[in-house]
C-alpha cells in the first residue's frame, strides 16, 4: 500500500507517528491467537463460528465482504445463513477485533485488537487493498476540531480512496 514516507524524507515526521503498540498483522494465525488471548482476558465467548469468521477475515488478502464470507462458510457448512455471519461480524466489530470499511462495505482485521482506537484507512480503488493508518494524531485532531465546534463525536470513520503504490507502478 502507499507509503507517503517514500515520496518525501520529511513526510515521516509530518504524517506518521507510530502507534504505541505498533505491530501490523500479516500473520493471520498470530492475529487469531492474539484475539483469542484478548477474548479470554475479557471473559468473552469466542464461539466456533465467531472464530471461523475471524479466521476468514484475517486470512483475506484484502477487505472481505459479508457475502463472500458466507460463501466460504457454505463450502464447509452448507446451511450457513446471512444472519449467522452478520451476528459474528457484529460481535467482532463491537470488540474491536475487526474494522468495517463503510465505503466499500467490507471487513478487515484490526492491527491492534487489544485496545480501542479510531483509525483512518487508505483504500486502493484499483486492487481494493486497504491499509490501516496507525497515527493517533489523526483521530485526536478530528476529535479536537469537533469539540471546538461544540460537536460531540460518537464515532469516526475516515476512509481515503486513491491508488496504492503497487498499482501506480503497474
Amino acid at each position: 500500500m502507499y507509503d507517503p514516507r517514500e515520496e518525501s524524507p520529511l513526510a515521516h515526521d509530518a504524517i506518521h507517528k507510530p502507534h504505541a503498540h505498533h505491530s501490523h498483522h500479516h500473520d493471520a494465525k498470530g492475529f487469531v491467537r492474539e484475539v483469542a488471548h484478548v477474548s479470554e482476558e475479557r471473559g468473552l465467548r469466542l464461539t466456533p463460528l465467531r472464530m471461523e469468521v475471524l479466521e476468514l477475515v484475517a486470512a483475506a488478502a484484502k477487505p472481505v465482504k459479508a457475502y463472500d464470507l458466507l460463501d466460504q462458510l457454505r463450502e464447509k457448512h452448507g446451511n450457513a445463513a446471512p444472519p449467522t455471519v452478520y451476528r459474528a461480524l457484529d460481535f467482532l466489530l463491537e470488540q474491536g477485533f475487526i474494522h468495517k470499511l463503510e465505503s466499500i462495505n467490507a471487513f478487515v482485521s484490526c492491527h491492534h485488537p487489544a485496545e480501542a482506537h479510531q483509525v483512518p484507512f487508505l483504500i486502493c480503488d484499483v486492487c481494493s487493498g486497504a491499509e490501516e493508518v496507525c497515527d493517533e494524531r489523526v483521530a485526536e485532531l478530528i476529535e479536537a476540531q469537533a469539540k471546538a465546534l461544540g460537536f460531540r463525536a460518537q464515532a469516526q470513520t475516515l476512509e481515503v480512496h486513491g491508488v496504492c503504490k503497487r498499482c501506480r507502478k503497474s
